[in-house]
């Protein structure tokens, strides 16, 4: 994140003091409900106490004019780049901090140098005596990627930083930043401009597991194979200078990702003449770049009912053969991005569809996909409608998308996100027929993934959360929306979070706060994707509704549009915008390691002590009657007769009537009792002893520590049921143990605690009461395995973790 080491040290012991703070130094009590007010930021004027930004917010605008040429046969880019830097902060900046994301694959960095080993021998048990002690193995995919480091120089090569007079500026290299250091202190309002040229040698993707680089395709007819080349994080760029951190300028170790300005882009990419480019931004010279044939197909595809070819696959074929000497500068210009990435290959196929969002008056927006044959007709089915699909979702939920393109790229990155283009990378198979086919889970994987990455071009590259410190922040609110979009296309397609999914983590040992800054987290897609995600769609569908929670989160996406919000900003504004008090939720969810386990243990029945001897009585016996019939009782009358029956001459009253018998004593005291009430007390009496309801006193204790709200399904004798919502304000003043009276005319015989398993319950099964027969499974199996077979068992796991990993790139 962009946190400095220190401040994260403070900000965790802060979270700490403020949970220590919970704990009373009388009793054991513990306030789940205590307001957030001494963990969040106070409110200012540049971020108010309603989540807004305040009258005096304020951010930097940097733009860039950048000039690249793509070196094909070295795999090189090459480049120089114009800055403009605007200083909109109330601060004097006396240096400016860049970012150089490339320098994290030198062999000397902090993130090579800091990364601990995690060889596949600790993930398995052993298989036999001291095989626990063996050294960890190390994999094919390790071996490669040292091979691929140790082979190629990597990294940033740097020319001179130069004003815009042709002076040179001083410039320190700090791992993957560098600092300019100005000749003038550059004041509030004041803009500086520098240039610096700089090249590095592209990664190939695979070998060393980046969110960007080239993939080579070697079987392809032309001598020497074709590549795809996935341009990101490809040019040094401005570190966010903020408000509540000032420079973020925290090193780069892979999984944090970044936070940008905002600002305009002139980008001219030089590549062999038979490649095509999908970039950030719209397409400035079609004319000198396209046929006219294709000019007209994409022209014909801004009102087509489906993406229309503007490169065919015969013609994508046909560049896959040869290759050229010849070059050709495509140029992009992008307004008001916080990034720019860009892809290239002959091998892409390219096709279109617009998308006419708001009505007439809106502007169109093109979607568009760029693929090899590799993506086949899975490509050609899914990949723009699911692009179009996305924006049509989001934007209920938003604004509407403020851009001309939106792109999906195929290539070796399981999934990444920059302005107007993503990466994606599932394909179709190769089948010995030389045809090619898609499964149902790369079907799911292609969609599900087109959608999460087209949705962060909302968060956070327009809504620009810092993603190095709160990676929740996009990952999270991102994994919830796609979840919505994904079930409203098919849901029977399992993408999105259900609160079910996230039990085993919750109660897990490698659990963190969401809270935790990136770098820092044991279990990043749990974390930072599916536990949000979780919170927020029981937020909208359990706490709040869906009208509440649509509106408040639509206000919070209006109002950072284009801004940076903070986790406090998402906080306040949901709370002011819903007009919920939610800051329990925040801090159980976000700021603890609780989890829900809710457990109904007791439930009494009671009735109604109507004082009337006459009809207590009666109650009383039959309560006796209803008792299992001694054994001891039962035994001696088979046995022989009784005294009593032996001697039937010798009785007395009390043979006759029993303790439950009234008389007049009882209903003298049952006068005098009615004579001592006070007119209304009589008449709420008479009420509910003429009612005679049935009243249920039900015992719950909290074992997971997460307070939230008791969802009971109640199934009564007549075979109905009724669904009853305690808030979870009910374990305000207890929140280990709490009971509830609940009174009803029909008499229960059944409770069940979070029926439709909402609230992410860790232990179904004590949600239960009766408690039920706990289903599970009996399985066949040979008492020994021998130990290739264990070895492969474990590998098997690895590789299907791995392999869930690798399609979750970015989360990383």
């Amino acid at each position: 994140m962009k946190l400095r080491s220190l401040a994260l040290l403070l900000s965790v012991f802060s979270a700490l003091a403020a949970a220590d703070a919970i704990r009373q130094s009388k009793g054991d009590f513990e306030d789940k409900f205590r307001q957030l007010d001494e963990v969040l930021p106070t409110a200012n004027v540049y971020r108010n106490a309603a989540g807004e930004p305040g009258h005096q917010y304020w951010q930097q605008q940097v733009d860039y004019k950048i000039k690249v040429t793509l070196d094909e046969s070295r795999r090189r880019l090459q480049a120089t780049q114009q800055v403009r830097y605007q200083n909109n902060s109330p601060d004097t900046l006396r240096y400016l901090w860049l970012q150089l994301d490339q320098n994290k694959f030198k062999p000397d960095s902090m993130a090579e140098l800091s990364t601990a080993f995690a060889g596949i021998g600790r993930r398995g048990p052993a298989t036999e005596a001291g095989d626990g002690d063996k050294p960890a193995r190390l994999s094919l995919g390790e071996l490669r990627r040292q091979q691929f480091m140790q082979d190629n120089e990597l990294g940033y090569e740097i020319g001179e930083v130069k004003d815009a007079m042709g002076n040179r500026l001083r410039s320190t290299l700090v791992g993957t930043n560098m600092r300019i250091d100005l000749h003038q202190p550059l004041k509030p309002g004041e803009t500086v401009s520098f240039s610096l040229d700089y090249a590095f040698n592209i990664v190939e993707e695979d070998a060393v597991s980046a969110r960007a680089g080239y993939e080579h395709f070697p079987d392809d007819p032309r001598e020497g194979g074709n590549d795809i080349f996935l341009l990101a994080q490809w040019f040094p760029r401005l570190h966010a200078y903020t408000d509540y951190e000032a420079w973020t300028n925290k090193e780069f170790l892979g999984r944090g990702e970044f936070t940008l300005e905002f600002g305009d882009y002139e980008v001219e990419i030089t590549v062999p003449a038979d490649h095509i480019v999908s970039a950030t931004g719209s397409l400035q010279n079609a004319g000198q770049v396209l046929t006219p044939t294709q000019q007209q197909r994409l022209k014909q595809a801004e009102t087509a009912k489906r993406p229309v070819f503007v490169v065919t696959e015969e013609e994508a074929l046909e560049n896959e053969k040869t290759a050229t000497e010849q070059t050709k500068t495509w140029q992009f210009k992008a307004e008001n991005v916080r990034d720019f990435a860009w892809a290239s290959s002959r091998k892409f196929m390219w096709d279109a569809k617009g998308y006419q969002q708001g009505g007439d008056e809106q502007p169109l927006v093109m979607a568009m996909s760029f693929y090899p044959k590799e993506g086949g007709d899975l490509w050609k089915k899914y990949s723009t409608e699911s692009i179009v699909h996305t924006m049509e979702v989001y934007s209920r939920f938003s604004f509407d998308y403020p851009y001309p393109v939106a792109q999906s790229v195929n290539g070796p990155v399981g999934g990444m996100e920059y302005p107007m283009i993503t990466f994606n990378g599932p394909r179709t198979e190769l089948q010995d027929d030389g045809s090619r086919t898609y499964s149902q889970a790369e079907k799911r994987f292609l969609i599900g993934v087109v959608i999460h990455e087209i949705g962060h071009i909302y968060f956070p590259m327009i809504v620009n959360s810092d993603e190095r410190q709160w990676t929740w922040m996009d990952e999270g609110l991102n994994s919830f929306l796609d979840g919505v979009a994904g079930r409203e296309w098919d849901p029977d397609i399992p993408w999105g979070v259900e609160p079910r999914d996230i039990t085993g983590y919750m109660k897990s040992e490698v659990q963190v706060p969401i809270m935790t800054q990136s770098d820092s987290i044991l279990k990043i897609g749990p974390n930072a994707y599916t536990k949000p995600a979780a919170a927020l769609n029981i937020l909208r569908e359990t706490i709040l509704g869906r009208e509440l929670f649509d509106f408040a989160f639509k206000e919070y996406a209006r109002r950072w549009k284009f801004k940076r919000p903070t986790p406090a900003d998402f906080f306040r504004t949901m709370e002011e915008a819903s007009g919920v008090d939610l800051d329990w939720f925040w801090r159980g969810w976000f700021y603890s390691t609780d989890h829900v386990d809710i457990s109904i243990d007791r439930v009494y029945k009671l009735r109604m002590d109507t004082k009337d001897p006459d009809i207590d009585f009666k109650r009383l016996r039959q309560q006796e009657l209803d008792k299992p019939l001694s054994l001891t009782v039962e035994r001696n009358r088979q046995e022989g007769e009784l005294w009593i029956e032996r001697n039937p001459d010798v009785s007395d009253f009390y043979d006759e009537h029993d303790r439950f018998t009234v008389t007049n004593k009882e209903r003298n005291q049952y006068r005098k009792f009615l004579a001592g009430l006070e007119d209304w007390e009589r008449k709420a009496f008479e009420r509910a002893v003429s009612e005679d309801r049935n009243y249920y006193v039900m015992e719950f204790s909290n074992q997971g520590g997460l307070v939230m709200p008791i969802i009971l399904q109640l199934e009564y004798a007549d075979g109905s049921e009724e669904i009853m919502r305690i808030p979870a304000e009910i374990w305000r003043r207890s929140p280990r143990a709490v009971k509830k009276l609940i009174v009803t005319d029909k008499e229960l015989e059944q409770v069940t605690v979070d029926p439709r398993w909402e609230t992410a319950d860790v232990d179904v099964e004590n949600n239960h009461y009766p408690r039920r027969i706990i289903p599970s499974r009996v399985e066949a199996y040979k008492a020994k395995k021998s130990k290739a077979k264990v070895s492969r068992d474990i590998m098997q796991d690895i590789k299907t973790e791995l392999k869930t990993e690798e399609e979750l790139k970015d989360k990383q």
